[in-house]
């Protein structure tokens, strides 16, 4: 799955480069998004991202792809690979990347098995 967002003003630090907590955010909702679409049924929760390194700072108007794609399945989680890439036209520069992985939870927050269809 591959989404797009802008950075605007809002979304900078006191330097004006991307706030790293916002590009966490984006990520998170990105697979969070890919993962539910995948299993419908399931109520995924954010249990960790195993890597938080940037490569370079992003400015105002740019615009970043962010690509998921599902790395690994278990009996109650699933993890996405996610790469964030600085996108001009068809040139892209990945910035980040990391894995992030959901748990499937129920309405008390206990982990159950992820359906398969």
């Amino acid at each position: 799955m591959e989404t797009h967002r802008l950075v605007i003003t809002e979304d900078l630090n006191q330097y004006g480069k991307l706030f790293g907590g916002k590009i966490l955010s984006w990520v998170d909702e990105a697979c969070f998004i890919a993962a539910t679409l995948e299993f419908p049924d399931c109520q995924f929760v954010t249990i960790g991202m195993n890597k938080v390194e940037f490569s370079h700072g992003v400015t105002n108007g740019a615009i970043l792809a962010i690509r998921s794609e599902r790395v690994r399945l278990g009996t109650t989680s699933v993890t996405y690979g996610v790469e964030v890439m600085l996108a001009r036209g068809e040139k892209r520069e990945v910035i980040f990347s990391t894995e992030v992985t959901f748990v499937n939870v129920d309405a008390d927050g206990k982990k159950v098995k992820i359906e398969r269809e």
